[in-house]
């Protein structure tokens, strides 16, 4: 996957950054808006099919909270869970999002999902 979708690495971790033709878009699941936090092993740890600043923070939080635990010794064991999250569902406010991102950014996001 990396050879088709370009990383930054500024940051203490790569960041991976979708290609223009959206070949990492449509690998992931194909939402527009989707976010995805992966171990150091590739390993998916975190999926959203909506960003949301709260809920990534919170999801960054817990897992450094994970690297801080397993640093002190203690044995932690995965598991799976699922939950829901909550969004603001003010479209006039969402919309300057894909605005700044240009007139096909909207269009192809309303096109997918409809909206004023």
């Amino acid at each position: 996957m990396r050879a088709t979708c370009g990383t930054r690495s500024a940051s203490a971790a790569p960041i991976l950054l979708d290609a223009l033709d959206g070949t990492c878009h449509r690998a992931y699941g194909s939402m527009p808006n989707m976010t995805w936090i992966f171990a150091r092993s590739g390993v998916p740890v975190y999926k959203s099919d909506w960003t949301d600043a709260r809920s990534v923070a919170n999801a960054v939080e817990y897992f450094l909270d994970v690297a801080q635990r397993r640093r002190t010794g203690e044995r932690l064991a995965p598991f799976r869970v699922e939950r829901l999250d909550y969004r603001n569902q003010d479209r006039e406010t969402f919309y300057r999002g894909p605005e700044r991102n240009g007139p096909k950014a909207v269009r192809e996001f309303r096109a997918a999902f409809g909206g004023a």
